[in-house]
């Protein structure tokens, strides 16, 4: 499906353009204004920073594992992981993909200025772009620009692949000014902290860094107009428990984390305390070692999707931080507008006399109360999950306990350091394990994580670690991501929802979401579950869309 463009995000944007959100007293839309409101403090769980680096590029800079460079330098548009998927157009006006997704169309927004000054203008995307094709900034996110041109008052790029499966990865490029990054020697490593470098286009702007906390203020110029916040704060606590304190005593007001008992030890301690859940096309998923016993039977991993309990997973194992994916195509609620007619009310469910009659079915039998497989064989196996990843070791237990009451499963908990995890899952010595998959805001995510072949390459997997193979899901994996229409890739998707569902090559358990807890003691405005325009994750490129949306309580 291709993203659609969300109109009541673009709207916001326009109006926030036209009103120009007077400053001062207030307006018709509740804003006070840039340096009246009370500060925000975004907090993280990981411990002093010690090195300064802005660079939005760097994945370690400071700017990036803070989260603060998203408020600085700002994308052409803004995809949303979560609600209706939807593009929002940002820095550019507009951005149009041609059929295949090879070429990408936008128009730049006008009225931007440089947080320096100076315009925005088309050469500034030209110029960022084209430091990916000749080869200046490492190309990290594939993005494969072959192509990069002004023309008239658009700007087109061209790719040499489609880029239907990444078009998040693609928008969500930070757009840096020309005027400063030409000088820049190698823009991969530069920190950005010489006086003058650190410019964008965002709402905030740098006000003081140190390795305890980083503050940035309001932009006065900002194109959005004024802004309801006037100061953030970034402060980086020592581990979970540390946040959660802060949290709940209200000394931080916004983070992404999972809370243990999140009811009782951040809810409860203040009813302008809020957790929001958004869900993404990512799951939480049961991989399984197709290669070997017992899960080469497909019965077998069939009678497994029909016992394990994906409520339980949600309520127990994740708090409720999930959302349970029984449509036997593996497709969560939000991506549910792909699932094919013939699979729109097929569901799991727990269903233990269903498993058992798909395992007798294949020749399995019980010996005092033993599953034994048709070689006489007791079924036993381990699933495999880093110590310390709390819920997953808890969903560990609870599938343990289910496989062994229900079928008689022996089920053994393996808790390895994450070294000897990954090692384990990238050369297929597992039997079972429990990942995350591939971010493509569509489908194609969960098909190409667990029966794509382009993932194993000499010999380790970086996904699909079961290591399923067929030619026809290969050949309709290609059409999906490369499909020239709507039609051809629905005709794709339909192959492999069916291969899918007749193979059971892994089994979701629930939705991967993305998780925010903020306080509304100051401000409303904040994305909701009846309106997920935006994740509450302040790390996602989202943040400037919320805080263009906040506005002080009354």
């Amino acid at each position: 499906m291709r993203l659609k463009t969300s109109l009541a995000a673009a709207g916001l944007t326009a109006a926030l353009i036209l009103t120009g959100c007077a400053a001062g007293g207030g307006d018709t839309n509740g804003n006070s204004g840039n340096g009246t409101g009370a500060a925000l403090t975004i907090a993280k769980p990981d411990g002093a920073i010690t090195t300064e680096s802005h660079n939005p590029y760097l994945g370690d800079s400071a700017g990036s594992r803070y989260g603060y460079a998203k408020v600085i330098f700002e994308p052409l548009a803004l995809v949303n992981p979560t609600g209706d998927l939807g593009t929002t157009p940002w820095l550019a006006e507009t951005v149009e993909w041609n059929d295949d997704y090879t070429q990408l169309t936008v128009t730049p927004r006008s009225g931007v200025k440089w947080s320096d000054g100076e315009d925005f203008t088309a050469d500034d995307i030209v110029f960022t772009f084209n430091q990916y094709l000749s080869g200046k900034l490492t190309d990290t996110g594939a993005l494969g620009v072959t192509d990069v041109k002004a023309d008239g008052d658009t700007v087109v790029l061209t790719f040499g692949s489609s880029k239907f499966t990444s078009q998040g990865r693609v928008l969500h490029t930070p757009i840096v000014p020309e005027h400063i990054w030409k000088d820049i020697e190698d823009p991969n490593t530069d920190p950005l902290t010489d006086e003058g470098k650190l410019v964008g286009t965002g709402p905030y702007v740098m006000s003081n860094w140190s390795t305890e906390s980083v503050s940035l203020k309001a932009n006065p110029d900002y194109w959005g107009g004024d802004l309801a916040v006037p100061q953030l704060n970034y402060v980086s606590y020592g581990d979970n428990a540390a946040l959660t304190t802060a949290l709940a005593t209200g000394d931080a007001d916004w983070a992404q984390a999972f809370i243990p008992q999140v009811q009782e030890s951040y809810l409860d301690a203040d009813p302008d305390n809020v957790f929001l859940v958004s869900p993404t096309p990512g799951a939480g998923t049961l991989f399984m070692n197709l290669q070997k016993k017992p899960f080469n039977d497909p019965a077998l991993r069939e009678a497994l999707a029909w016992t394990i309990d994906r409520q339980a997973y949600v309520d127990i194992a994740r708090e409720g931080a999930s959302e349970a994916i029984w449509n036997k195509t593996g497709l969560s609620s939000v991506l549910e507008s792909e699932i094919i007619d013939e699979y729109k009310d097929d569901n799991y469910s727990v269903d233990v006399d269903k498993a058992k009659e798909v395992l007798e079915d294949a020749g399995y039998t019980w010996n005092s109360g033993a599953l034994t497989d048709p070689d006489g064989e007791p079924v036993e196996f381990s699933i495999s999950v880093p110590a310390g990843w709390s819920d997953w070791n808890t969903e560990q237990q609870l599938i343990s306990e289910e496989l062994d009451k229900a079928l008689g499963i022996k089920v053994n908990v393996d808790q390895p350091d994450f070294g000897g995890w990954d090692a384990g899952k990238q050369e297929g010595d597992f039997d079972a394990i429990i990942h995350w998959l591939e971010d493509t805001g569509n489908a194609y995510g969960l098909y190409t994580s667990t029966m794509d072949p382009k993932w194993i390459v000499d010999g380790k997997a970086a996904f699909n670690f079961g290591r399923f193979d067929d030619p026809k899901v290969t050949e309709a994996l290609n059409t999906y991501a490369n499909a020239a229409s709507d039609e051809e890739r629905a005709e794709a998707g339909a192959v492999l929802q069916k291969a899918f569902v007749e193979n059971v090559p892994a089994i979701p358990l629930g939705a991967h979401p993305l998780l925010g807890e903020f306080n509304t003691r100051n401000y409303v405005g904040w994305p909701s579950e009846d309106d997920q325009y935006a994740a509450g994750d302040p790390t996602q490129a989202g943040v400037v869309q919320i805080l263009t949306k906040l506005k002080p309580k009354e």
